[in-house]
């Protein structure tokens, strides 16, 4: 069974008002990721933070466990019974939300919350009085094989893929590792040292998924994660950039995929795309190359130097890097991060993450 904990109203109350308390004006926040203007999730301020992941403590070590919180909105005529199934629990067990309440009184919204392990992928739905809806706010969805579609959710560090698939992501893993500062002979020695330097027990939980996606730092997975939430604006971005490069690349190296091409293909064609002029681009399908060349350098950094929790900097290791990199006069590191970040990754053992 899921492990179900105490609501807390408040704070279901406070993300309730900010992001989805005014769904009855335009839908000012569809960047063209929802057909239906009508669309529920269009009207939605960042939609993509339903259901509510949060960090959660008390059950054991920092980092191991998520609070998940499921948020439903009464529509008219209101349900009697609502409930989530997921597999994050036995599908035979769906779990109900409770009446949320502010100074006694009941409010439109129901909600439950639910401990979920760290870095896992789940599929859920809510029943409204027996009836299997799809969350109406969440806007990350799956199509299962049997054609069935359903509500999904990832907690911090998954690294399953959610966005990008298995070709977008071999080049995209190939084109930030152009950008990070891992490719030198040093920075490569530096990366196998450090893992080869950890013992057992590390190797088993915070570095167990380093090598994911061929990305020792986690950037790919980072980029993957980040076009569902804070930058699904981009996600158009990079599914119609992708394929442009894949495209310029092939044309330049027939019969060669573009994540295998030379290293000086890449030199090249990221010259070209700094300056807006690439040999071969689509530009009546995307104008500007070197504004998505701007954005994935921000994303790829974003990822190398992130919390790990965000799915990048895989087990600390970008911040590990830098605190090997930059010593001053007598040799001490200027970025003691452990001092200021909670366990496993650090040792401040006052900061909850």
């Amino acid at each position: 069974m899921a492990d179900v904990v105490p609501l807390d109203h408040v704070d279901v109350l406070n993300y309730a008002a900010k992001y989805i308390a005014r769904v009855d004006g335009p839908p000012r926040h569809n960047y063209g990721q929802y057909v239906d203007p009508a669309d529920l999730r269009a009207a939605v301020c960042e939609a993509w933070r339903f259901p509510i992941v949060s960090s959660f403590t008390s059950a054991g070590p920092a980092g191991v466990a998520n609070r998940v919180t499921f948020v439903f909105a009464d529509p008219k005529p209101t349900p009697g019974r609502v409930q989530v199934l997921g597999s994050f629990g036995p599908m035979y067990a769906p779990i109900d939300l409770e009446r949320v309440t502010f100074l006694g009184e009941d409010t439109i919204y129901r909600a439950v919350s639910i401990v979920v392990p760290t870095g896992q992928l789940h599929r859920y739905l809510f029943l409204v009085d027996g009836r299997p809806t799809l969350d109406p706010i969440n806007p990350q969805r799956v199509l299962l094989d049997n054609g069935a579609t359903w509500s999904q959710l990832f907690t911090e560090r998954c690294t399953q893929p959610v966005s990008l698939d298995p070709k977008d992501l071999s080049l995209l893993n190939r084109l930030t590792d152009h950008i990070l500062p891992f490719r030198t002979p040093d920075a490569q020695r530096f990366l196998q040292y450090f893992y080869n330097s950890l013992d057992q027990n590390a190797k088993e939980t915070q570095y167990a998924n380093a090598y994911r996606l061929d990305q020792p730092v986690g950037v790919v997975n980072f980029i993957d994660k980040l076009l569902v939430s804070t930058e699904s604006h981009h996600a158009i971005d990079y599914n119609l950039c992708l394929e442009l490069i894949a495209a310029v690349l092939r044309a330049r190296h027939p019969g060669m995929e573009p994540e295998a091409v030379p290293k000086e293909t890449y030199d090249n064609l990221f010259t070209e795309m700094g300056a807006g002029k690439v040999d071969g681009w689509d530009y009546g399908r995307y104008q500007d190359p070197a504004y998505f060349l701007k954005l994935l350098r921000r994303h790829t950094y974003t990822g190398a130097f992130c919390h790990p929790r965000q799915g990048g900097n895989v087990g600390a290791i970008g911040w590990a890097y830098l605190k090997e990199s930059y010593r001053g006069p007598n040799g001490e590191s200027c970025f003691e991060w452990e001092r200021a970040i909670e366990p496993p990754f650090g040792t401040n053992t006052s900061y909850l993450g």
